[in-house]
């Protein structure tokens, strides 16, 4: 894929960027091995004064930042404020309560002292994706910059305005010249900079084939590697859910970011009993919808963020219908230009169909019905992933079945999954490992050092 921003609304390109060479990424990497050696030392107090006020310039600026986010992915203009606004909560969250979690902790033992001590790793290669441009990117900068770390960033290449602007934000906040930089390149030189031995790890949000791949060019260098990758996440809701707050949750639950997220629900399994109800009231919400330009504050659902994004969720929703699904609504492309695509239910799913087993990154829903809790549960760890998982009941033995028996590096029940800087975010199965957030993610790139004092 070329380096470029191409408007999602309209399909025209609008910005072109030549990919670096190796000598320029070797002076990259040359001044974030410099960078680190000061950065590491530098005070948290003197940490969290630059990340409050990148804080600061993320919220006074969001408008800004929206815009670009819209023009280069599609996302509604109103989401995009959102997650300018949730980046400033995180760069705060970690300004408060890095020196905490990063406390040396004494350990009794027959030492005069033993203790951990949690230190940097060093430069780590940030590998991202385009659907959450600034969002996906901070959730290492605050944790991993506060942590004494310096990054090299390897955003996607259809976002890389939102990158270059993200590497200016941290500048101007105050950080120094190489604590945060933006390699422009493609992903075939990903595999050449994990390969420097001063690159110390790497974090990476994508697709699985994206993980598979910066997984064994780590594992070949014996490097640390964080990968969040897809999610076929269930919704599952049971007769004694209220059913209103259920199906309006559904909907937001698929839909939210053009139906491009990770953690957005995708098959929606419903109990026998109310399935009939909550069919007809998730078809009417999703026909609802307003599909449209992302600008537009009454836009609902924007363009997904390319062409081929487009062509390849059409193609998996006919290979479904062709194996025996039925469309309940949507089912095709929008009209006009730009790469949109109409709200989709689908039905009677195969499980073997890309519906049925695949991450369908776009507004498309498979529905599914069961008999019972124990099916539900059945249903939903039938597959190989296992990001989030989302469970409406207000009975308390099911609601304790959920949590201990989904497959899924995070439960909500009576609520849909999201990220949030307070609690950590990751997968299980194909879905990935390690964790970002909380204490769990700032500490996942940090040489964790045993201590002990005869």
């Amino acid at each position: 894929m070329a380096i470029a921003t191409t408007n999602p609304t309209t399909g025209e390109i609008l910005k072109r960027f030549d990919a670096l060479t190796d000598l320029q990424i070797d002076a990259k990497i040359r001044t974030a091995s410099e960078a680190f050696t000061r950065h590491r030392h530098s005070s948290f107090a003197e940490r969290s004064s630059k990340m409050r006020r990148a804080a600061e310039i993320l919220e006074a600026e969001k408008e800004t930042l929206a815009r670009l986010m819209t023009l280069e992915m599609g996302k509604t203009f109103k989401s995009a404020v959102d997650e300018a606004v949730k980046c400033a909560w995180a760069c705060r969250y970690y300004a408060e309560h890095a020196e905490r979690f990063l406390a040396e902790e004494v350990i009794e033992t027959t030492a005069t002292r033993s203790s951990v001590r949690y230190q940097p790793m060093g430069i780590i290669l940030v590998v991202m994706p385009w659907n959450y441009p600034f969002w996906q990117v901070f959730r290492f900068i605050a944790p991993g910059l506060m942590a004494g770390n310096v990054g090299l960033l390897k955003h996607a290449s259809n976002v890389p305005q939102s990158a270059l602007m993200i590497e200016e934000i941290l500048r101007r906040a105050g950080f120094d010249e190489g604590i945060f930089q933006t390699l422009l390149i493609g992903s075939a030189q990903v595999d050449r900079v994990l390969a420097d031995p001063r690159v110390a790890a790497a974090t990476l949000t994508g697709s699985e084939e994206a993980g598979v791949q910066v997984g064994i060019s780590a594992a070949k260098r014996i490097k640390k590697v964080v990968l969040e990758l897809g999610g076929t996440d269930p919704f599952i809701v049971m007769p004694s859910a209220n059913l209103d707050e259920a199906v309006a949750t559904a909907v937001k639950a698929r839909v939210s970011n053009n139906g491009q997220s990770c953690i957005a629900a995708k098959r929606f399994i419903v109990a026998d009993a109310i399935a009939d109800k909550f069919e007809h009231a998730f078809v009417k919400k999703m026909e609802s919808l307003k599909v449209g330009d992302p600008m537009d504050p009454a836009t609902d659902v924007g363009p997904l963020a390319t062409s081929d994004a487009l062509t390849s969720l059409h193609a998996d929703v006919q290979k479904s219908v062709d194996a025996g699904a039925r469309i309940l609504t949507g089912g095709k492309p929008g009209a006009g230009p730009g790469f949109y695509y109409l709200p989709t239910i689908l039905t009677d799913v195969p499980l073997n169909s890309p519906a049925g087993c695949e991450e369908l990154f776009g507004p498309v829903a498979s529905l599914f019905r069961v008999p019972d809790v124990s099916e539900a549960i059945r249903l939903a760890n039938d597959s190989r992933f296992g990001l989030g998982a989302s469970a409406w009941t207000n009975d308390p033995v099911e609601r304790e079945r959920f949590i201990n028996e989904l497959e899924a590096g995070m439960v909500f029940i009576n609520q849909m999954v999201a990220s949030d800087p307070r609690v950590p975010f990751g997968g299980v199965k194909r879905s990935g490992h390690g964790r970002e957030l909380a204490i769990n993610g700032i500490r996942e790139f940090t040489n964790i050092k045993t201590v002990w004092i005869k």
